[in-house]
């Protein structure tokens, strides 16, 4: 028997050859549940942190944001030695608005690497990373997590240990 190599082989039985169709609609799945995390998104500015009880948190930092579309990078917060934080999962993402899409445009987490240096992604490669980001999101959502406009900003990647309340 023998082991696959990719991490994500076990990931993909859902759809064995995605097609631009099938991605297009996983990116529009996405959208819709960053919209639940995010609500307010096209409101936001800056770093916005989304605490959680067992202490890893979840940032969501604004890039730039036009009327039709929101670039955004978003990351939980492991506790690191010497006070310090890793960031693991770490995403930038590019919303588009108008298409309601979620685009993954860079992703760096533990087991998977999206860069690839210049060579384009290929579409497989795209299917992988939104897949993840889907079970990501999916993850976030279940722990209550979640990201208002009325929250405050944070100055720093993490909130000096001040606990926000969390959404609804």
């Amino acid at each position: 028997m023998q082991v696959s190599s990719d991490p994500w082989a076990d990931a993909l039985p859902l759809v064995a050859r995605p097609s631009v169709g099938a991605l297009l609609a996983l990116c529009e799945e996405n959208f819709a549940r960053l919209a639940r995390l995010a609500p307010d998104l096209s409101q936001l500015e800056g770093r916005r942190l989304s605490p959680h009880a067992s202490g890893v948190d979840l940032v969501l930092e604004v890039e730039s944001q036009t009327r039709y579309m929101t670039l955004l990078r978003l990351t939980h917060l492991f506790p690191a030695g010497e006070g310090g934080v890793r960031r693991d999962p770490d995403a930038r993402l590019r919303a588009y608005h108008d298409a309601r899409q979620l685009e993954v445009l860079e992703l760096e987490q533990s087991l998977w690497s999206m860069h690839n240096g210049y060579a384009a992604p290929t579409l497989a490669h795209k299917w992988r990373a939104n897949l993840f980001l889907a079970k990501w999101l999916d993850y976030c959502l279940g722990q209550g997590h979640c990201f208002l406009a009325a929250q405050p900003a944070i100055s720093g990647a993490t909130a000096s240990g001040r606990r926000l309340p969390t959404c609804p």
